[in-house]
């Protein structure tokens, strides 16, 4: 893994961190200060998860991104129906 790959990477969790943050501290933020201290650490933690997850091509939601192999061959599955002669 490059020196680009490495900081893009880390780049790409910071943002969601703090994305993930900003949400659960306002989440937090309607119910007390406490709260959203609270919401914002879970909110961070969440979010740099999400971008683990997503950047991994591997992981467990690979299948369901847009740009997956596996996915144009099973949409024409049903395309055809072929009646039975009675």
């Amino acid at each position: 893994m490059g020196m680009r790959s490495r900081i893009k990477s880390a780049m790409s969790r910071a943002k969601y961190a703090a994305i993930g943050a900003a949400i659960g501290a306002a989440v937090g933020g309607l119910f007390s200060r406490n709260a959203a201290s609270t919401g914002g650490a879970l909110g961070g933690l969440a979010g740099a998860t999400l971008a683990d997850v997503r950047s991994n091509p591997d992981g467990v939601f690979a299948e369901f991104r847009s740009g997956s192999d596996d996915v144009g061959e099973s949409e024409d599955a049903g395309a055809t129906i072929e009646l039975a002669d009675e």
